[in-house]
């Protein structure tokens, strides 16, 4: 079946493969992101500029889409800096375009699904949604509002044959684009750098997978109805979150500084 889906943050990595991916299985994709002209060599069918924390914006870009069977909530940013000092503003930011900017997209869609008794959201989310880590709080933060919201989204609209999905990627290449990063204090230099090699350990030897690893996952998703409501993806991300799932909050924080190597 044919799917018109809608997808944010289209101009890069996950998102650009998304679209990529689900044109190439011959659904109708209508691609997105701030700045347009970073779409224009997608094979999609129609590409639309839209600010996930502009309401305007998003008002647009929906009455151009007409009617959709999904969306794909990919726009996000990265912060990072420890959370002492850090600048409640730039916190905000990272939640208007993480967690408030997917709940904008789909909240003017859900009466006429409801109506209708279908469509898809796939929220895509990320490890850290589920395990929080050092310097990377905002982040964080924001995706475990997401998740959050997500859950109890699944809860009222499945009710009406809505789907709700998240992905949760562990390190992929390349990453989001990077917002303004908080330098803090200069005693987290040390912590900064015990982290800074966790991509690369958590990797393996073949490194980061490519973000068409996601793409897969999130076509499959929106093809099968089956989909279960979180989706890890990346062998790093089904190593953490199983393994935070067997463990108490103490034990996990060892074995994660043992496996890491962290003294901080």
């Amino acid at each position: 079946m044919v799917v018109r889906a809608l997808i944010t943050g289209a101009g890069r990595a996950i998102g650009a493969a998304t679209a990529t991916e689900l044109a190439a299985r011959g659904h109708d994709v209508v691609a997105t992101a701030r700045d347009a002209s970073l779409l224009e060599d997608l094979p999609v069918a129609q590409i639309l500029a839209l600010d996930v924390s502009d309401p305007d914006s998003i008002h647009e870009a929906l009455a151009a889409a007409g009617d959709l069977d999904a969306v794909v909530n990919n726009a996000g940013v990265n912060a990072a800096g420890p959370l002492e000092g850090y600048p409640l503003d730039l916190l905000r930011q990272v939640f208007e375009i993480n967690a408030f900017g997917p709940l904008q997209v789909i909240q003017p869609l859900l009466e006429r699904w409801r109506a209708r008794g279908s469509g898809v959201i796939v929220n895509v989310s990320s490890v850290q949604g589920r395990v929080a880590t050092p310097l990377e709080g905002a982040y964080s933060a924001s995706k475990f509002a997401l998740e959050a919201l997500s859950e109890t989204l699944h809860y009222e609209l499945g009710h009406f044959g809505i789907r709700v999905v998240i992905i949760e990627p562990g390190y992929v290449a390349p990453g989001m684009k990077r917002s303004q990063s908080h330098a803090g204090p200069e005693v987290y230099e040390e912590l900064a750098a015990q982290w800074s090699g966790v991509d690369v350990t958590l990797s393996g030897p073949a490194g980061r997978p490519g973000p068409q690893t996601v793409a897969r996952a999130i076509a499959d998703a929106l093809e099968d109805p089956a989909t279960p409501l979180r989706v890890p993806v990346g062998d790093d991300a089904r190593l953490v979150l199983s393994t935070r799932a067997g463990l108490d909050d103490t034990n996990f924080e060892v074995t994660m500084r043992g496996v890491l190597g962290l003294s901080w």
